[in-house]
Order: structure tokens, then sequence, then C-alpha cells
């Protein structure tokens, strides 16, 4: 499994455990819904600066969003 899909696995799985739709986790993050799909389905590079944004919203490190830590 590359990065991109550990990081979209990693994005859809805590917002699914914090309740969020794709729609409201792409306005925290001033994106489009669509954009947050195609992280998830591992489409697209989540730029560096959303991935710290996500870290910060999930309560969790970039290390784990990028499967470098467990």
């Amino acid at each position: 499994m590359n990065y991109k899909n550990i990081l979209g696995f990693r994005i859809a799985q805590l917002r699914k455990e914090n309740g969020w739709t794709q729609k409201q986790l792409a306005e925290m993050l001033n994106v489009d819904n669509t954009t947050v799909s195609s992280w998830e389905l591992g489409k697209n590079d989540v730029p560096s600066a959303i991935i710290v944004q996500l870290a910060k919203l999930f309560d969790t490190t970039s290390d784990f969003l990028l499967g470098i830590e467990k």
C-alpha cells in the first residue's frame, strides 16, 4: 500500500470516528468535498499544509497520517 492509500484510509477512518461527513471536513479545510473524496480514495496528493491541518483537527501526528508511525 502506498502512502496515498494509507493517508486516504486514515483520513476516512478518523473523519468517520469524529462523525464528520466529507462535506463537513471539506468546509473545515476550505476545500471542495470532491477533493476530500479524491484524497480518501488515494487519487490525489494531499498538500503538506493540509496534512498539518488534518493532524491538528484529528489530534494526531502527520507521521501517523502518513503511515510512518502506527
